[in-house]
Parts: C-alpha cells; structure tokens; sequence
C-alpha cells in the first residue's frame, strides 16, 4: 500500500507543481535565464530589484553564468514553485532543472510583481550531479540499515492498525468502542527519515494515521515516518480481558 501511494505521487509531481504558476511566469522566468546563459549582465542588471543590488552584483552574475555548458539544453523542467502575496506585491520563486549532454544544472530566479512592474528579487544558478528526479527517486538499492528498518516498520504498522481495527470492531465490548476506534487508527510519536540522505529526525508530540506515512514535495526528498501503534498493540493486549468481562457481567 505504502509502495503504491509511492508510486502514484511520483506520477503526478509534473501536474502538481504547475498549479503553483501561470504559463506567463514560467515563461519570464526564464527569459531571465536565458540573458543569463547569452551573458547580456546589463540587461538582467536593469530588471534587478534595488533590494538585492550591489557592488558584486555583476561578478556574481559572471560567475552564475560560467556554469552553464555552451550549447543548447536539450530538456528544461520546472522543478520547484513558490508564491507569496504580501504588502500588494505577489513573489513567484520557480526553480527550473536545465539538462545538457552531461550536465544538470538548478536556475532559480524569483520575481517580484508590484504596481505593475517586474522585478528580479532572487537569482541563483548551480550545477547538479544528476537529474533531480533521478537523485530522489525512490529506490530499494544503497540504503542504510535505518532507512530499511522503518521502511518495513511503515509497511507493518498500517497492516496491523487495519487488522486491528477489523477486530476492535467486531468485538463486543462493555464501554463504547469508538474511543478504542480512535485510539486504534492513530499512532504516537514519528520517527521519520529522509529516503534520499538518510537523514532522520524524531518528534515526540506528534500524532499520524495509521502509524505511518510517507511524503515527498514535487521532485522533492521522500520522507517516510512512522509512529508507535500503541493503540493497537493496547487493545490486542486488553482485548481478552474485556471480552471476559462482558462474558462475566
């Protein structure tokens, strides 16, 4: 189940990520790169934002510029999108993933929409040591010991809630059963792991369904978490001694 939702995102991302932006944007935005890769610097310079100008602006630009193979790119994908309104200004941050031959490279540019006027607020260009969807696609192969661990722990905590579950329900308990309901469905704590670096990082004030989850922005990191089914492994422990105690009453 855990495998398939995996599955089913990663098919989406595209779709998802275009809800973020208009055609428009996508289109100025990289307008801006290519002045870039074509080293006009004064045309790019002129539509800077004064916030983020300055003496090293134009060094900057050259060096950003140099990491650009010569050549055309044979694929460019919007691989990140972002947008804030704040003070009636409207900020859209996109980052396109550039492909050439042998080499990736991330441009990010953020621009800024005011009283009508086009600004650049952020420009950032590096190179990457793959395809982005290739460095974070979900793989079993080169993972650690951890990642696999709470990999099959996000397969079986979901399997025994739901088991749980069916059982909790066809028992006939002497209290209500919906507060067992709810106390079965939901697990405590997450110890999630970053499926890509390895990372992993624990929450102890948190709840989740299911005891387990995994998640990935658009050709993002994937993240899978899991949470302690106390729920359940408490009512399969007490389960015997309520059913008695229904018997006995």
């Amino acid at each position: 189940m855990l495998l398939l939702l995996i599955a089913l995102a990663g098919c989406s991302q595209a779709d998802m990520i275009q809800k973020f932006t208009s055609p428009a944007e996508q289109a100025l935005a990289k307008s801006y790169i290519e002045l870039l890769r074509q080293q006009r610097f004064e045309d790019i310079e002129k539509a800077i934002d004064p916030s983020i100008s300055g003496p090293s602006l134009h060094e900057t630009l050259v060096k950003m510029a140099a990491f650009f193979p010569i050549g055309e790119p044979s694929k460019i994908t919007l691989v990140g999108a972002h947008r804030m309104n704040a003070n009636g200004a409207s900020t859209v941050n996109l980052t396109f993933e550039y492909g050439f031959s042998n080499k990736w490279i991330l441009a990010n540019v953020a621009v800024k929409e005011q009283a009508g006027k086009a600004t650049i607020v952020g420009l950032n260009v590096v190179p990457a040591p793959a395809a982005i969807e290739e460095q974070n696609k979900f793989t079993l192969s080169g993972k650690t010991s951890t990642q696999y661990f709470v990999l099959a722990l996000a397969v079986v905590f979901p399997m025994l809630t739901v088991l749980t579950l069916v059982v909790c329900v066809r028992t006939k308990l002497t209290g209500r059963k919906w507060p067992w309901v709810l106390f079965v469905l939901v697990g405590f704590g997450k110890f999630g792991v970053n499926w890509t670096t390895g990372a992993w990082d624990l929450a102890p004030l948190h709840i989740q369904l299911f005891s387990a989850s995994a998640y990935a922005p658009p050709y993002g990191e994937w993240t899978i978490a899991i949470s302690l089914p106390l729920g359940a492994i408490a009512f399969l422990l007490l389960r015997k001694n309520l059913r008695v105690a229904e018997i006995d009453s």
